[in-house]
């Protein structure tokens, strides 16, 4: 091919102008290897989410004789999601103020040491207090990591990259789940050592990430006000955009249970099929975001509406597979949808507060999905009829969002 025929830059070429920012200590653009690192450190915190759930019931009688050990033991889990909810916002005012590099090293270094604590602690309130601690590092992680991709592209290559973190996230997710149960097969406290997969990850961020290049507010020391006018409307639909993501994770071996399945042969392989539609549903998204949110969150919200509300009619085995892929495409789209809109236009030191604030959006929403799901279930006549509101309200909130065109979306 001839110097002058038109090609698409590949990442370690010269960047496309007002897409690739450039190293300011180098001039090099970021490219691959800052991608590498990026997208591999955000799935730590999926680690923390799935890695322990084949061994809770033996964690559970491992710890028979603590008081509340019934109640302690899904905490083991679930802490961590609800500590980044919590304090993502605050980490990411860490991260405009100290910077991102230098926060997210640190954080996978203290991930290691936190995340393997289990493996010699004796106490479950200890065990319980380091999972708040690994919760403290990944809200760190996620919010350095995705604010980073933010930050070295913007345009489609942004676009592009944050639903490859979507991807990577939702196969690390189903790879942890099979490593956590086979090594779980030898001890409780084996799934444990794998946290320390973050340290050669530190190795590789302090060689290979930079800090970009700050503003005014890295000399004066006064950070920029938030626009809180334009970023209230995605962050109030994040937080309902992380319950409906979370549904079909939580329900789905609980909808196949109801069904007769006993299986849990049949049970992974579903969810690992509704796993590879949020994949390709991630893949998509770079394809469809010239659209732009306006049209790829209601597109998201819809096919997840109706994916679940399929689930919930679902009599059958491949049926709920059918339905289970519909609505994994869209909370593939639907995640980075909402980031785009969420970021779109802010500044370099807007960013990471921003992100902050949208990751504890995202991950309390996650968290309280169950405790929803829950009381739906109660209030009327089981799984099936929550599952139908909430996918009604998932069709609900794509046609809103679809009349409202928020200005801030509408201009991205």
């Amino acid at each position: 091919m001839s110097e002058s025929a038109p090609s698409r830059p590949r990442l370690s070429a010269p960047p496309p102008a007002g897409q690739v920012v450039v190293d300011p200590a180098t001039g090099r653009p970021a490219g691959r290897p800052q991608v590498t690192v990026l997208l591999l450190s955000s799935c730590l915190a999926v680690l923390g989410s799935v890695l322990l759930a084949p061994v809770l019931p033996a964690i559970e009688d491992a710890f028979a004789g603590t008081p509340g050990v019934q109640a302690l033991t899904p905490i083991v889990l679930t802490a961590p999601a609800l500590v980044i909810g919590l304090t993502a916002m605050i980490a990411g005012r860490i991260v405009d103020r100290v910077g991102r590099k230098r926060l997210l090293v640190s954080a996978l270094v203290a991930y290691a040491v936190v995340g393997t604590a289990p493996l010699w602690l004796d106490s479950l309130e200890l065990i319980v207090a380091s999972r708040v601690l690994v919760g403290l590092t990944e809200a760190a992680i996620m919010t350095c990591c995705t604010t980073l991709l933010a930050d070295y592209f913007s345009g489609p290559e942004r676009e592009r990259y944050f639903g490859y973190q979507v991807v990577c996230t939702t196969v690390a997710a189903t790879l942890f789940f099979g490593l956590g149960g086979a090594l779980g097969e030898s001890s409780w406290r084996a799934p444990f050592w794998l946290y320390a997969v973050s340290l050669p990850l530190a190795v590789l961020a302090a060689r290979h990430i930079w800090q970009p290049a700050t503003g005014p507010a890295a000399r004066t020391g006064k950070l920029p006000a938030l626009p809180w006018h334009q970023l209230a409307a995605p962050v109030g639909v994040t937080l309902f955009g992380g319950l409906v993501f979370y549904v079909l994770i939580v329900e789905l071996s609980f909808k196949l249970d109801a069904l007769g399945v006993e299986s849990t042969g049949t049970i992974g392989a579903v969810s690992a099929i509704g796993s590879l539609g949020t994949a390709a549903g991630a893949f998509a998204f770079g394809r469809l975001t010239r659209l732009g949110p306006v049209v790829t969150i209601p597109v998201a919200f819809l096919l997840s509406g109706l994916g679940l509300i399929g689930l919930a009619m679902a009599s059958s085995v491949p049926v709920v597979a059918a339905c289970a892929v519909v609505t994994g495409l869209g909370n593939g789209l639907l995640l980075p949808a909402l980031l785009s809109w969420a970021l779109g236009s802010l500044g370099f030191e807007q960013r990471g507060r921003a992100t902050g604030v949208w990751t504890s959006a995202l991950f309390l929403g996650q968290f309280v999905c169950p405790l929803v799901v829950l009381a739906l279930s109660g209030a009327l006549d089981g799984l099936g009829s929550a599952l139908t509101v909430l996918g009604a309200l998932s069709v609900v909130a794509a046609v809103g969002v679809r009349l409202a065109r928020p200005t801030a979306v509408a201009a991205h």
